[in-house]
């Protein structure tokens, strides 16, 4: 049958250099199972996941000191099939810095139906966008949905018509935020927190708009989208069977989408074509990243200096120090 075991392996010299790359970003608050996957992404199909742990234990053993595994006592959660019903939330911990980020999980799946980061998260109308967007990607709406108190989520818009039972207890999106944080949040908020404690940050209403100008563009931005990379590497990851969760296991996006291999069915609900457009007219769609004239007169600096947009977090913290310097100069701060 001409079996054998593999030889053409990944060169370690070509998965040195990319791990290195990778744990200088936000992937340094990933385990090797998820650098693993993310070897895999990038083409580097033939490396082993051992060759990955070790590797890694050699790179950045701090790292893995740090992100020593402790033992949860679960919550029990039952779900009928996807749609059935989402979770939505925002999570604040970026917010001092001008971020917000809201997301959506499917509660059956645990596939994250969406994952936005703007200048705001408390205006009802722009979290309405991000969820009639989801709805028309979709094609269609869940039969409940569960959010908290907050103000984005008080919107009238799709509460009263596209939300057919909605649910404060929202445990399913809010336990999410810790693998968020774990994987992508925590580079972000050390980032900022040393922006902060150099006095390169100081709260006001420049500082944040003009994190929101530099920093928006790498976090969630169509080239290079850190959030996106964050729920598509966890919508195809494997989600172990657990002996004390009755929550199915298996891959998210699976899950989410052959529901004939768990013996269940889409409870999506169609919506009509008129009415979703009549609704989407109702929604905010955030055209800028920060404070409209701020956005041009930084445009402006750039454009005057010949400064290409930022590649990455160090670029963009680059240019963020020397608009603020020529915006104090211009404005006499």
């Amino acid at each position: 049958m001409c079996l054998f075991r593999r030889k053409s392996y990944t060169p370690l010299e070509i998965l040195i250099p990319f791990l290195n790359i990778e744990i200088g970003t936000s992937a340094q608050l990933n385990g090797y199972k998820w650098m693993h996957l993310k070897c895999i992404q990038a083409g580097l199909n033939n490396v082993t996941r051992e060759t990955v742990r070790l590797a890694i234990g050699l790179i950045d053993s701090q790292g893995v000191e740090l992100r020593r595994k402790k033992r949860l006592r679960r919550r029990q959660y039952q779900n009928q099939g996807p749609n059935h019903l989402w979770h939505m939330d925002s999570y604040d911990k970026l917010k001092p810095y001008g971020i917000a980020i809201n997301g959506c999980i499917d509660g059956f799946s645990r596939h994250i139906v969406w994952l936005k980061a703007g200048r705001t998260s408390s205006d009802p109308k722009v979290i309405a966008g991000y969820y009639i967007s989801t709805v028309t990607r979709v094609g269609g709406c869940p039969r409940r949905i569960r959010a908290d108190f907050g103000t984005e989520n008080g919107t009238k818009i799709i509460t009263k018509r596209l939300i057919l039972y909605m649910e404060q207890v929202n445990q399913r999106i809010e336990s999410w935020w810790s693998i968020l944080r774990k994987h992508h949040a925590q580079f972000w908020i050390n980032f900022f927190q040393i922006m902060k404690e150099e006095f390169i940050f100081d709260g006001s209403f420049l500082d944040k708009n003009l994190c929101q100008f530099c920093f928006l563009e790498i976090i969630q931005d169509e080239s290079r989208d850190e959030l996106d990379d964050v729920a598509l590497e966890w919508n195809i990851h494997r989600i172990r069977q657990s002996r004390n969760n009755v929550a199915p296991h298996g891959r998210p996006v699976l899950m989410f989408e052959s529901t004939e291999i768990y013996n269940t069915r889409d409870f999506k609900v169609p919506v009509a074509e008129v009415k979703r457009i009549a609704y989407q007219r109702e929604c905010k769609n955030l055209e800028t990243v920060c404070d409209e004239d701020l956005e041009e007169l930084c445009k402006l600096i750039m454009e005057e200096k010949t400064l290409p947009p930022p590649k990455d977090p160090y670029d963009a913290l680059t240019l963020y120090k020397m608009l603020k310097s020529e915006i104090g100069v211009r404005l006499d701060l």
